[in-house]
């Protein structure tokens, strides 16, 4: 692989493929795409490019691993635990482990954040219909 993937414009790169956030019907989402910009089996981490449309979310999940993000597009806002944050370009966001989170665009223009995690994690768990509808009240506000 080219030690150098040129940026073509509008956040993407050369040699990257944009994918599908997630298998369709696996868990729900709205108009997500993710590029793994650093994914080689050697690294400890992960490096990923995720696009949400705008006025689109990713899943609304926990799991044992962290997240670290920075958003380097547009704006929005996340879930992180119980509280929902306005977050925007430069934005540095940490993601605990076991925690509750989402991200959601805002309804005028795209999110596009980084992610960076362990190359090796554990999958996502979902939350019940009562925990969803608790955080989607949180996410509201």
């Amino acid at each position: 692989m080219n030690p150098v993937r040129q940026h073509r414009g509008d956040f993407h790169w050369k040699d990257v493929d944009v994918l599908e956030y997630k298998d369709e019907g696996s868990a729900p989402f709205k108009d997500v795409t993710r590029q793994v910009l650093f994914g080689d089996p050697s690294f400890p981490a992960q490096l990923r490019y995720f696009e949400v449309a705008a006025g689109g979310w990713t899943t609304l999940e926990r799991h044992e691993h962290t997240h670290a993000v920075m958003v380097i597009r547009g704006r929005g806002q996340c879930l992180i635990g119980e509280k929902a944050h306005e977050i925007g370009q430069n934005d540095l966001v940490s993601v605990p482990p076991m925690t509750w989170h989402q991200f959601r665009a805002a309804p005028d223009q795209p999110l596009g954040f980084l992610c960076m995690v362990a190359s090796e994690r554990d999958r996502p768990q979902l939350p019940s219909e009562e925990e969803h509808a608790k955080l989607s009240r949180v996410q509201a506000r």
